[in-house]
């Protein structure tokens, strides 16, 4: 969904974040907080972020300023580095918005300094989508207004001959965009890479302007279209009979489907949209095939490719999205189908050698959302990846922690679904008392956490409790300024986001390979 084109609206391997080895300053909850160098707080606050969104510590616009003064500090002192972030948080964490912010920012305050060379990369780099050239000109618009530097036109213009297509035209030209792909071609003036893409643009561009009296016959994607289309509205329920035969090739999506119909999507609609769906539209509807009736048949056809470790990986989603397609589906036909879904989103966790003690929090500034469309909490993302750790290690304890602590009991084999479901809301952030109570000889301590420890004789640097020869990992699901402890110094490691990848550090760190970067 877009966040900044919005028709009448435009305003590691291992990858320790350094800190201070002493506190310089305090955590929101006056606990003694260690900083971080400029590229290790913009590391966890991108990687965290979803940008003008609220946390429970800090506002939107207080975060958002943030994020953009690192970026500007950042970026002219290392351009390599930034083209790199900005390259892995669009498509190695799969995150949208923030990589199109850090891209922004960080040309514009390149620019700003004089510094020529590289800026058209860094655009180029936060584009997977062909929606997003026109969300970058919408951001940039919203902020700096409708004077695009030169740089910028290039690398949005590299960004549509790369993602512009028949089927992209038909998914994301939408009349509610403020920036449509016409908008971005004459804006940018992009050479297209064939005739074919010659001609879409000359589409694109008549249709934008209501000159589209019919389809170059290049374009076989939007012929097909225009075919059905054509076809009398009493006619067109009879025709999906043929199912995938006449919509794969018209790239009807499902929401178009039913606009086409001017009517519900029943059973047989289901049914016959079903082999051309794409892995994100199977489960947004698990609810309306429910709902719809959708045969057993169906429903099979359906989890078969939910479980399916290709389809999951071709998919790239976050592995937060199946723990909420499991809390809104309805039927539990879903339910084993999104637990292996997750399980093989989650391929890159590890399986740790020896004894590994798990802390994930769930004190109350967890339990904000992701996002204001999201149904899950950062406690959500915390108790699914501490419980996959522990699932995947060879021996584990896995504990809940806040206020006080309790061991979450698990069994190898148990769903890492329903492992989660079992941790509840315990208040505070008492993070070095539960280190203290459950630390017994571990060879590894790992805390899922936002690092808001509690101050006073509870607040103590949690990692502090364990032995300095004992590596202790944090990983810090919220971004912000000051953490619970320091990192980068000696076995002490700071870890973002939600993804699999950090995990993925914790043995070569252990094994001496310690690249600093998971890019």
């Amino acid at each position: 969904m877009s966040k900044f084109n919005l028709r009448g609206l435009l305003r590691t391997g291992a990858s320790a974040a350094v800190t201070d080895e002493r506190p310089s300053g305090a955590t929101y909850e006056g606990a003694p907080g260690y900083a971080r160098d400029g590229k290790s707080e913009l590391f966890l606050l991108a990687v965290t972020s979803f940008v003008a969104e609220d946390t429970f510590y800090e506002a939107a616009a207080e975060r958002d300023a943030r994020l953009r003064d690192l970026v500007a500090r950042v970026a002219v002192e290392d351009s390599d580095w930034t083209l790199r972030l900005v390259r892995w948080l669009r498509t190695g964490v799969h995150l949208r918005s923030v990589a199109l912010v850090v891209a922004a920012e960080a040309v514009r305050a390149r620019l700003g300094a004089g510094i020529a060379g590289g800026n058209r990369a860094i655009v180029d780099a936060a584009f997977d989508r062909a929606d997003e050239p026109g969300e970058f000109l919408a951001y940039w618009a919203g902020r700096y207004g409708r004077a695009y530097p030169k740089p910028v036109k290039r690398g949005v213009a590299d960004g549509a001959v790369r993602l512009y297509s028949e089927r992209s035209l038909v998914k994301y030209d939408g009349q509610a965009r403020g920036f449509r792909f016409a908008d971005v071609l004459e804006l940018t003036h992009p050479t297209p890479r064939d005739e074919r893409q010659s001609a879409l643009f000359r589409h694109a561009l008549d249709r934008r302007h209501d000159r589209a009296d019919s389809v170059p016959e290049q374009l076989a994607v939007l012929q097909a279209r225009q075919q059905l289309l054509a076809v009398p509205v009493e006619q067109r329920r009879a025709l999906l009979a043929e199912g995938e035969r006449i919509l794969r090739p018209a790239g009807m999506t499902w929401e178009q489907v039913a606009g086409w119909l001017q009517g519900p999507l029943d059973a047989a609609a289901w049914e016959a949209l079903i082999p051309s769906m794409g892995y994100m539209a199977l489960m947004r509807n698990l609810r309306n095939f429910d709902e719809a009736g959708v045969s057993d048949e169906g429903g099979t056809q359906v989890a078969a490719r939910l479980a399916d470790p290709d389809e999951v990986a071709r998919s790239r989603q976050l592995p937060l999205r199946f723990l909420s397609a499991y809390r809104t589906a309805p039927s539990l036909r879903w339910a084993w189908a999104l637990e292996r879904a997750l399980q093989a989103s989650l391929a890159g966790v590890p399986s740790l050698t020896g004894r590994t003690l798990v802390l994930v929090d769930r004190s109350g500034s967890m339990f904000t959302r992701l996002s204001r469309r999201s149904v899950l909490t950062r406690a959500d993302g915390a108790a699914v990846f501490g419980a996959a750790l522990a699932a995947r290690a060879a021996a584990a304890d896995l504990v809940e922690f806040g206020t006080h602590s309790a061991p979450v009991r698990f069994r190898r084999g148990d769903s890492v679904l329903k492992v989660a479901e079992r941790m509840g809301n315990l208040g505070g952030t008492n993070t070095a008392d539960a280190v203290r109570r459950h630390y017994r000889g571990h060879d590894r301590v790992v805390i899922v956490t936002d690092e808001q420890a509690w101050a006073g004789w509870r607040g103590a640097d949690p990692t502090k409790v364990v032995p300095a020869s004992v590596p202790v990992y944090t990983f810090n699901l919220a971004g912000y300024q000051y953490g619970h402890g320091p990192s980068g110094v000696g076995n002490r490691h700071t870890f973002g986001g939600l993804s699999d990848q950090g995990f993925a550090a914790i043995p070569l760190l252990e094994a001496g390979r310690d690249r600093r970067w998971p890019f």
